[in-house]
């Protein structure tokens, strides 16, 4: 009988063909297990090991490694994004430029080590010169690796407030994660959109939010799991692709059309091809603090994929 792998994973384009067993993996079936909101298993996994495959962040991911936790990564990114635009600013909070947040209190929406918040402080440090140090970085929630200790700089809301009010009634400069509806509260990046294709462009830089991590127990169960797991997720992909170049998508992520039009694979799989990437999310978590030291980017992954591309 084949083994069957509880998983928790968001169906996407180019997941669908996973979902509904389009495409197979060869040594295992896959046991959906309907999370709506996929952050909602982040912690279960990180916790609890409630899934033997599961899509999770990928800084909770490396803070998971660094304490320790009995899972193991593919070098598959089911989730990339450009944040550029994830953060806004209250007008009357005396800020013109990012580097004026310096002295200031920002919000972040749930956990330091968010991954949305790790590139967005990557991208106030290294494009517009903020010192990270001199911001007081203001969380709605808590981490989900529970060992992990927050740096001097970061605190937590005050009980019963919340980001969007915050920043609207300017008691926070500015906030990453939020949507506030108010004629005070504005993007701080200009041209966003742009400057998130300008990032790539320039810096080669496609932000990977999510991974797909792996129980050691199941891998150890199983020597050939990794890689057709790895198999799989680049057969569903393909499928997307194909159909994305054709036109044949509805609704596709425009994300996806613009960065196919620029590199030609708007889903890269394996380290290879993420490698600039994957090394520059190590160094950001360092510098952010939430490695106290780096990982080479070939120990994150199953040994047995860390040569598979797709």
């Amino acid at each position: 009988m084949t083994k069957r792998l509880k998983t928790a994973l968001a169906t996407r384009g180019h997941t669908e063909a996973l979902k509904d067993g389009t495409v197979k993996p060869r040594s295992f079936d896959f046991e959906f297990e309907d999370v709506p909101v996929i952050i909602n298993a982040f912690r279960r996994m990180v916790r609890n090991l409630d899934f033997d495959i599961c899509e999770l962040a990928m800084t909770t991911y490396l803070c998971s490694r660094a304490y320790g936790k009995a899972f193991t990564a593919i070098p598959v990114f089911p989730m990339r994004a450009f944040h550029h635009g994830a953060i806004v600013y209250n007008t009357n909070a005396g800020v013109r430029t990012p580097k004026d947040l310096e002295g200031k209190r920002v919000g972040v929406n749930r956990g330091y080590t968010v991954t949305t918040g790790l590139w967005v402080r990557s991208i106030l440090q290294h494009e517009h010169g903020v010192e990270l140090s001199k911001v007081t970085w203001v969380l709605s929630g808590d981490e989900h690796v529970a060992e992990y200790r927050l740096p001097a700089n970061v605190v937590s809301i005050e009980p019963g407030r919340t980001l969007e009010g915050l920043v609207e009634s300017g008691d926070i400069a500015a906030a990453i994660g939020v949507q506030v509806d108010s004629p005070n509260v504005k993007p701080l990046i200009a041209n966003a959109k742009e400057a998130g294709f300008d990032s790539l462009r320039l810096r080669g830089l496609y932000p990977i939010n999510h991974t797909v991590v792996v129980r050691n127990d199941a891998l150890d169960a199983n020597p050939d799991l990794a890689s057709d797991l790895f198999n799989a997720f680049a057969a569903a992909k393909r499928v997307y692709v194909d159909h994305l170049a054709a036109g044949r998508v509805e609704g596709a992520d425009p994300i996806h059309v613009r960065v196919m039009e620029l590199t030609g694979d708007p889903l890269p799989y394996g380290i290879e091809p993420n490698l600039h990437n994957l090394e520059a999310i190590v160094r950001y978590s360092v510098e952010q603090g939430i490695l106290a030291k780096p990982f080479s980017v070939e120990e994150l992954f199953v040994e047995t994929t860390r040569d598979l591309t797709a």
